[in-house]
């Protein structure tokens, strides 16, 4: 079974990331260098195990757009947005034996070296991957 494990972030913690002042715990580029070197260990030990399909970062929620539609006429909107906190940081598909291996592949993730309190409110969601549309409960 496949698995989608999805990382979220906030505008802030991305400038907070790249050395700006958000008020959040300040990330060195000593921090930023451990982060990167566990993502690219934690990525290779999934590889190596034959569990990882693909994985990617997003950028900053700053460059999105969102497409709505309000009486059947599209209507686009730059990002980030004001009614929205977290947004899509990145994601993982993993190909694994169960819904528990999956969510034991996840909480790894907490693991990443960050900066004291840059986490604290950290989470990532793990979804089953629909192969035919029965597996849709619908």
């Amino acid at each position: 079974m496949k698995y989608m494990i999805l990382s979220y972030g906030t505008q802030q913690e991305y400038d907070a990331l790249s050395g700006k002042d958000t008020g959040q715990p300040a990330w060195s580029p000593e921090d930023v260098a451990a982060m990167v070197q566990f993502m690219e260990s934690f990525n290779k030990e999934l590889e190596e195990s034959g569990e990882l399909v693909e994985t990617r970062a997003v950028v900053a929620p700053v460059h999105t757009r969102r497409i709505g539609s309000r009486d059947g006429v599209p209507f686009v909107t730059d990002g980030p947005y004001a009614e929205t906190q977290e947004v899509l940081a990145g994601y993982w598909i993993v190909e694994c034996h169960s819904f528990d291996r999956a969510t034991e592949i996840a909480a790894r993730l907490g693991q990443c070296p960050a900066p004291a309190g840059a986490y604290d409110n950290a989470f990532a969601d793990i979804r089953p991957i629909a192969e035919h549309s029965e597996d849709m409960g619908f």
